[in-house]
Formats: structure tokens, C-alpha cells, sequence
């Protein structure tokens, strides 16, 4: 059997016991270990399943899955996962080349970003499409993220805006060379999240994003507990003129505040608010919130 396991969001205790009870069964384990991070260094989590891991970069699990599913038809194999296995592209391409050969799969599911979110007050059935951000670069600046993000917001929907990490990633020089060195970890910070966005604005112009009127919340390391968790609101404007450690460490998330807000969303998060008054100005005479005075 090849699993896939979800390993929620913050330390080794939050794999389910279904999923530990694979692990465990396992002849061989491997981490995912590039399209998220836990907050937990490799070693806590071998010394809490026993089991040694397979740390499996991208290159590993996207061009060599079949060293990853070797034999898994006559014995168990694990790939884990950070959040839930379905959160990627990526699982469900292995997935299906398991299936393709005969093996039999199974998906254990974990709590993940996109439901976690709600952490921060706002309705889950109030999110439209999530979309990813990824570092801009001097020639390359992709805007496929803007569209959706207009979509939701005519709509009214708040919009869950996931922010890139450049794990174990290659120079373009070292890339042409085949030159196996790696640059350090990258992690897209809060403030440069929206300043990317404001100026993906200024270039499309539709007036979706209003840097002093867009509400919007940023969060990091959620599901991790007080000493971890961190959670900010207010406007674009506000937001990016923080100082960047009052948002804690990576991973971060922003989300982007739709018109169909409701009041329990606005009070809910405004024990985060930046500015309380602004944030609740904001949401009364912008969003058109009826708040309680």
C-alpha cells in the first residue's frame, strides 16, 4: 500500500493515529519537504514515529517517484505531507502514477491551511478561489494570481492568498551550469506580499485593490499555539508599514477581505486590528458593514 499522510500544521503530535499507525507499518517514510515546512526540525519527528525519514525534495518527487513507489505493491510506503495530501498538484500527480502501477493508495487527510484559515474570524464559506504568490523577479512578474482575486472580489468573497517559499531552489546561473548548489530558504514576507500586490494594481488599474480601503489579514505559523501563532489585520496600507517581526516566522498567508462581510467577521478580527477605529471605519463605510455602534 502507498500512503499519503497530511501532518497538520505545526509539530509532530498533530498526525492523526490512523496516520501513525501507517507510519509505523511502514518499510520506508519519506517527508515532502518542499511545497510547505513544519515548525519542527526532521529529528523530532523520527524520534516521536521511530522511524527514520526519506526527506523527498522536489526533484525526488516530481522526476524519481518511482524510487518512491518502489515495491510499495508488496509492502507499505509513506510519503508525509505538511497539511493536508491534497493541498498540492503534486500529490495527486504521484497518485495517479501509483495508481497507473497497479498499487494501491490510500490518503490520510489532516487539517491544512485551507481550513485553518479560519482562525483569523472569517467564514469558510465565505472564501472564494485561493491563490498563490510568487517572488517577482527584475524580467519575470506573473499576474494570473490578479484575475482571481478580481473574481472574488465582485463577488464578494474573500480571497486566501498563499505566499511563496524557495526551498532547496537553484540560481538561474547554476541552473544553466548543472551545478548542483543550492540557494539559502526563502520565505515571501508579509510586507512584500502587498507591496507585489499594489503593484500588480497599479498596473492592471480595476481599482480592486485600494491599498487605504481593502481590508485584509495576514497570518503565520496557524495552528501553532499563543507562543507561535500570529495573526494582524487592518488595511493593505496599514499592514505594509508594520515592522516585519510583528508577524512572526514564516509560513505566512494573506487573505484579502471580500464586500460580503459580515458583522461577526469584523468584530471576531478586530482583537488583530492594526487600528481597531480605522478597521471598523473601514468596514462600516467601505464594506458597508451594519456594525453596532
Amino acid at each position: 500500500m502507498f500512503y499519503i499522510i497530511g501532518l497538520g500544521l505545526c509539530d509532530e503530535k498533530d498526525v492523526t493515529l490512523r496516520g501513525l499507525e501507517a507510519i509505523k507499518n511502514s518499510t520506508r517514510v519519506y517527508l515532502e519537504a518542499y511545497t510547505s515546512i513544519l515548525m519542527i526540525q526532521k529529528e523530532r519527528l523520527e524520534t516521536f514515529y521511530e522511524k527514520p525519514l526519506i526527506l523527498a525534495d522536489r526533484d525526488m518527487v516530481e522526476t524519481q517517484s518511482d524510487d518512491i513507489l518502489r515495491d510499495a505493491d508488496k509492502e507499505d510506503v509513506s510519503l508525509l505531507v505538511v497539511g493536508d495530501p491534497f493541498g498540492a498538484t503534486t500529490h495527486t500527480d504521484i497518485i495517479l502514477r501509483a495508481r497507473n502501477l497497479g498499487i494501491p493508495t490510500r490518503v490520510i487527510h489532516n487539517a491544512s491551511i485551507m481550513n485553518a484559515i479560519g482562525a483569523c474570524g472569517l467564514q469558510l464559506y465565505n472564501f472564494g478561489q485561493t491563490v498563490s504568490l510568487v517572488f517577482f523577479t527584475e524580467t519575470w512578474k506573473p499576474d494570473s494570481f490578479y484575475d482571481k482575486i478580481k473574481e472574488n472580489t465582485d463577488l464578494g468573497m474573500h480571497t486566501l492568498v498563499l505566499l511563496d517559499i524557495k526551498v532547496k531552489e537553484q540560481s538561474e546561473e547554476n541552473l544553466a551550469r548543472g551545478r548542483k548548489i543550492y540557494e539559502p530558504p526563502r520565505y515571501m514576507s508579509i510586507p512584500l506580499a502587498i507591496s507585489q500586490l499594489i503593484e500588480t494594481e497599479q498596473s492592471k488599474q480595476t481599482g480592486t485593490l485600494s491599498p487605504d480601503s481593502t481590508l485584509a489579514i495576514a497570518l503565520s505559523r496557524v495552528g501553532g499555539g499563543d507562543t507561535q501563532q500570529r495573526i494582524v489585520s487592518g488595511t493593505l496600507t496599514e499592514l505594509s508599514k508594520q515592522p516585519p517581526d510583528i508577524f512572526g516566522e514564516p509560513l505566512h498567508s494573506l487573505v484579502i477581505v471580500g464586500k460580503r462581510l459580515h458583522h461577526l467577521e469584523v468584530d471576531y478580527a478586530l482583537d488583530f486590528a492594526v487600528n481597531k477605529e480605522n478597521w471598523r471605519k473601514v468596514a462600516k463605510e467601505v464594506y458597508g458593514c451594519i456594525l453596532d455602534d
